[in-house]
C-alpha cells in the first residue's frame, strides 16, 4: 500500500514538472490537501511556465479556465508552496519572464516579499508604475533599505568612530574596552602587602569616542544599469556617513549628466527613487564637477563607484584624477560595492588610476567602512 502511494506521489510530481502537455499520459492521483488540488497547483505553475512557449499555449484553444490575474497568482503561490519555492517562483517571474504586472498593480506589489531582488526590480521598473503604485513601492523600498541599513550601520560606525574615550565609562565590558591605567590607579588602595598584589575590586572600561576632525567624503555613483546593486549600497552607505558628526557627505549620481543629491543624502529612499538607470557614462565630467565641491583637499576622500567603462574622453578622467591626488585628496574607485564584491571593469584605465595613487578595486560595504576608518583615524 505504501509503495502504491509513493508511486502515485512520484507520478503527481512528474505531472507537475511536465505540465498540462502531459495530461494525456499521466493522471493526477488524489488531492494534495483538503483545500488544494493538484489541478490548482498545475494551473498556478502553468500561468508562469507556459510563457516559455508563447501566448498561444496560455490560451490553449480556449478550453481551460480563464487566465489567472497576477494578484491571484501570488496569493495562490503563497498558499500552495513553501517559502523557499515561493521566492524562486517570484524571482523567475520577475527576471526570466519579465512579468512586470507584479510591479504595476498596487495590491500585487504590497504582497511581495521585501528583499534585495525586489528592491532591484522596483528600481528597474519604477518608470512603469502609476502614482498609487509608486507610493506603495516607496514604502517597500523604505522597509528594505531600513533593514539593510540596520544590518550595516553598527559595523560601519565602529570602523569610523575609532579611538577610546578615557573620560567616559562604558557599559560594554570587554577586553577591547578595558581601561588598564584607571583600573590600577583606582585599586591601589586595595594593595595586598602580604601577597604582594593588587586586589581588583573595581574594574573600569572606556567607551569609544567620536572624532570631530571634519572630513569630507564626496561619493560619485555611476547609475548605468550594470551598477545597480552598487548604486543601492552607495546610497545606503552615504546615508550612514551623513549621520556621523565628523563627516560631511556629498552624493552625486551621474551618467552623461550629473545630478547633485547631497541635499537628500540622509534619505537613501529618495535617492534611489530618483535614480534613472541606463544611459551613457562620462566619469571625467562627473569628477570635474566633484572637484569643485572640494574646499579642504587634505581632509577630503573622493569615492567614485563605477565600472570605469568611460564613454567620455579618457584624457579628462585621467587628468582630473591626477589634479585631485596632487592636491592632497584621497581617491577610491570602487569597481563594485555589494555583498559579493565581484568586479567587472576596464582594467586598463584601472591600472592607470592605480599608478597615480588611487585605490582601484571592489569592496563590500564593511570593507569600505574599515578602509575609510583607517584613513580618518
Amino acid at each position: 500500500m505504501n509503495n502504491i502511494r509513493e508511486d502515485e506521489e512520484n507520478l503527481n510530481k512528474w505531472r507537475l514538472i511536465l505540465g498540462k502537455n502531459a495530461a494525456n499520459h499521466i493522471n493526477f492521483y488524489g488531492e494534495f490537501s483538503d483545500n488544494i488540488s493538484y489541478q490548482d497547483m498545475e494551473e498556478t505553475l502553468d500561468y508562469l511556465y507556459s510563457m516559455e512557449y508563447g501566448d498561444d499555449l496560455l490560451r490553449n484553444g480556449g478550453q481551460g479556465d480563464s487566465r489567472l490575474y497576477t494578484a491571484d497568482w501570488i496569493n495562490k503561490v503563497r498558499r500552495m508552496f513553501p517559502k523557499k519555492t515561493v521566492e524562486i517562483l517570484e524571482k523567475q517571474a520577475l527576471e526570466h519572464f519579465n512579468l512586470t504586472e507584479l510591479l504595476t498593480d498596487k495590491q500585487v506589489l504590497e504582497k511581495m516579499e521585501p528583499n534585495m531582488d525586489l528592491l532591484k526590480t522596483i528600481l528597474e521598473f519604477k518608470h512603469l508604475m502609476k502614482n498609487d503604485v509608486v507610493e506603495a513601492a516607496k514604502r517597500l523600498v523604505r522597509k528594505i533599505v531600513d533593514e539593510l541599513t540596520e544590518k550595516m550601520k553598527t559595523d560601519i560606525r565602529k570602523s569610523l568612530l575609532g579611538k577610546l574615550n578615557r573620560n567616559m565609562p562604558s557599559n560594554v565590558k570587554s577586553m577591547r574596552n578595558l581601561d588598564i591605567k584607571r583600573t590600577i590607579q583606582r585599586n591601589l588602595k586595595n594593595y595586598d602587602v602580604e601577597n604582594n598584589r593588587i586586589v581588583l575590586k573595581d574594574i573600569y572600561f572606556s567607551s569609544r569616542t567620536k572624532r570631530y576632525n571634519k572630513w569630507n567624503i564626496i561619493i560619485a555613483v555611476d547609475e548605468s544599469g550594470s551598477m545597480l546593486e552598487s548604486v543601492i549600497y552607495s546610497a545606503i552607505m552615504a546615508g550612514i556617513f551623513a549621520k556621523l558628526p565628523m563627516i560631511d557627505t556629498k552624493l552625486i549620481i551621474f551618467d552623461t549628466n550629473i545630478v547633485d543629491l547631497s541635499g537628500y543624502v540622509d534619505d537613501p529612499v529618495e535617492v534611489l527613487m530618483g535614480v534613472q538607470l541606463g544611459g551613457g557614462t562620462d566619469i571625467g565630467k562627473a569628477l570635474s564637477y566633484c572637484e569643485t565641491l572640494c574646499s579642504s583637499p587634505n581632509n577630503t576622500i573622493f569615492v567614485t563607484v563605477t565600472d570605469l567603462y568611460e564613454g567620455g574622453y579618457v584624457g579628462t578622467l585621467l587628468s582630473t584624477c591626477a589634479e585631485i591626488i596632487t592636491g592632497g585628496s584621497k581617491m577610491i574607485f570602487l569597481t563594485a560595492l555589494d555583498g559579493d564584491a565581484n568586479p567587472a571593469y576596464d582594467k586598463n584605465i584601472g591600472q592607470k588610476l592605480a599608478d597615480m595613487g588611487a585605490f582601484v578595486g571592489a569592496m563590500t560595504p564593511e570593507q569600505l567602512g574599515d578602509y575609510i576608518g583607517k584613513m580618518i583615524n
